[in-house]
């Protein structure tokens, strides 16, 4: 089967959309590749192509868990079998997936980055018909990109443990030089690394990483022609965004730095007759879907006429990955991002139609400067806090010396603070950066599935008058969950119908019940440490280069002498493009000129 047959008969397109069919070549060709393609430019299919003409298992890695789920449902729509290992999945869900991946035929597995880092789960890998890597969000894998996460630097040493396995060889017979059938093995094994943002010196950084045979990178332009972008210098920003949404009509994003403000413009975005709605990583994954899918559905005032449509969604950065919505009229940044690289891949959500759309980013050079200065001090504390927010983490949790290795926690950021006396702002930064420093994983906002234990033997239900329907529920839980008398377990596939069963039970005492939440987990990689070290270079670097990239968005807002697209697509090394003459620069400079 050719690539051209392929994405005709599983994915029903005649043809290729830009750069798509030469990034699919490459891969088919073996070759390491790193494309760049902006959002919404089609990336996905340039890995699910080349696997269907493989015919083999693509393992998939993603930060992005909604993505996943999405990208796995919408495959097996097309009849091509799909899997997804995420957390709060129970230990034999795991297992099945993994079976299904190795005796097949399954064409897909996505998992998250962190989960290579489990020694069970390499040695599974291992055994995986494994003919492609995919890395979506490559950029995640640079010291230098704007989201940088440790977990990613594990997948070079994948790609040699599947590698290795292929060929049968340990690692004493490479140790000992004998590498031949290794090289020649490992171009069956291909890594496509993708991202729509990424600087020059991220480009190589990616390569290096990911350990690239040779340098290959494929690249489409990062023009938008149909995106205007605008800055808007403003002290009144609400007032500013309910005058532009007036203006431009269609769905809409706005962007805001923190949970409360998302709600509390949302609100009052609605006291002034608009259809809003709010959305932040603290809600429930059905909390999120049922506001992105009313959201989904607004095409226009006249064909949504229903309430529950919703025009307009004030949001964190937590929204907006994976979803794919073309006709998005424009997208405002209430508060400046703190990357060029950020603003670029949000902005560019608006207009994926190909029409007419607006970026819109309001700044208040006074209030918007001071602000990004104390970002610096609250993203960078004294290395001394670090010290500190460990060991008090520790004392918290209750991990002694030199114990703790291995061990999972859901960690109350608010609750350690107020407990050890530590500002809440500065612990989240210093807790991220021990995390990169390798002493701990440290994820905010993930979804806790819910988890069930039956707290009485199952000869003494009778004596607790239960209904028919709870019966049943228990029945059917102590079939599916072994473990479920000794401990808690992940429960899945728990509706509205069966929460409220389970909360009886629980109510009855019959069972424990933790319903769906949403918690920070924290897993200790290593025991707790005495003295931690914080590496010169890896602090002062990180907050230098954090500083650079947060001048740099400052420049961007502060310029009112050349064009807005230039300047971003300079920022990302194309440097020979021509004016946009739709950035409110351009058109200021198009009046004068008359």
């Amino acid at each position: 089967m050719t690539a051209h047959e392929a994405l005709k008969t599983y994915f029903g397109y005649n043809d290729f959309r830009p750069l798509q069919e030469e990034i699919v070549q490459s891969v088919l060709d073996g070759r390491d590749t790193l494309a760049l393609m902006p959002t919404g430019g089609g990336k996905s299919l340039c890995f699910q192509v080349p696997t269907m003409v493989m015919g083999g298992l693509c393992l998939v890695i993603t930060p992005l868990i909604a993505l996943m789920k999405d990208q796995v449902e919408n495959l097996r729509r097309r009849d091509i079998r799909a899997a997804a290992i995420y957390t709060g999945m129970t230990y034999e869900q795991q297992k099945v997936a993994l079976d299904n991946c190795q005796w097949g035929p399954y064409h897909f597995l996505y998992v998250s980055p962190e989960r290579l880092e489990s020694a069970e789960f390499r040695e599974r890998l291992a055994r995986l018909p494994i003919c492609l890597i995919a890395v979506d969000e490559a950029h995640c894998i640079s010291q230098w990109g704007y989201d940088f996460r440790p977990s990613y630097l594990k997948i070079a040493e994948i790609r040699d443990l599947v590698a290795r396995k292929a060929c049968g060889l340990e690692d004493a017979s490479l140790q000992n030089g004998s590498t031949a059938a290794y090289s020649l093995k490992t171009g069956l094994v291909p890594i496509l690394a993708l991202t729509a943002t990424a600087t020059p010196d991220v480009v190589d950084d990616i390569q290096e990483r990911l350990a690239f045979r040779e340098k290959n990178v494929l690249r489409k332009s990062f023009l938008r022609s149909n995106l205007s972008y605008v800055v808007r210098q403003t002290n009144k920003k609400a007032d500013e965004i309910v005058h532009i949404l007036s203006k431009v009509h269609g769905s809409a994003i706005v962007y805001v730095r923190n949970r409360q403000r998302a709600q509390e413009l949302a609100a009052y975005l609605q006291e002034k007759g608009l259809s809003a709605d709010f959305y932040h990583a603290g809600l429930t994954s059905k909390e999120r879907a049922t506001k992105q899918e009313a959201w989904k559905r607004y095409s226009s005032p006249i064909s949504n006429s229903e309430a529950s449509n919703i025009r307009i969604i004030v949001a964190t950065n937590a929204f907006g990955m994976g979803i794919d919505k073309p006709d998005v009229r424009v997208v405002i940044h209430h508060d400046l991002p703190d990357t060029i690289e950020a603003y670029f891949q949000e902005a560019g959500r608006a207009g994926r139609d190909e029409q007419r759309a607006f970026a819109v980013l309001l700044y208040d050079p006074s209030q918007d400067k001071a602000k990004a200065r104390k970002r610096v001090a609250d993203n960078y504390p004294p290395e001394e806090f670090l010290h500190t927010v460990y060991h008090k983490t520790c004392n918290y949790l209750g991990v002694g010396a030199d114990s703790g290795q291995g061990a999972t926690f859901f960690l109350d950021v608010y609750d350690l603070c107020q407990k050890m006396h530590l500002p809440i702002l500065t612990t989240y930064s210093a807790l991220h950066l021990l995390s990169q420093m390798g002493y701990f994983s440290f994820e905010e906002d993930q979804e806790i599935q819910p988890r069930v234990l039956i707290r009485v033997q199952r000869r003494e239900l009778d004596n607790y008058n239960l209904t028919d329907a709870q019966m049943t529920l228990l029945e059917s839980l102590m079939r599916e969950y072994t473990g479920i008398f000794t401990d808690l377990q992940y429960v899945h596939g728990i509706d509205d119908h069966t929460h409220q069963l389970l909360v009886s039970l629980a109510e009855k005492r019959v069972i424990s019940y933790v319903s769906r939440t949403v918690a920070n987990v924290l897993r200790l990689t290593v025991n707790r440490q005495a003295e931690i070290r914080v590496p010169e270079h890896f602090y002062s670097q990180r907050k230098d280069h954090y500083v650079d990239k947060l001048k740099a968005m400052v420049e961007y807002a502060d310029n009112q002498q050349y064009c807005r697209s230039q300047l971003l697509l300079s920022y990302f090394g194309e440097n020979d493009a021509a004016t946009c003459g739709t950035c409110d620069v351009c058109r200021e400079q198009k009046k004068n000129s008359k």
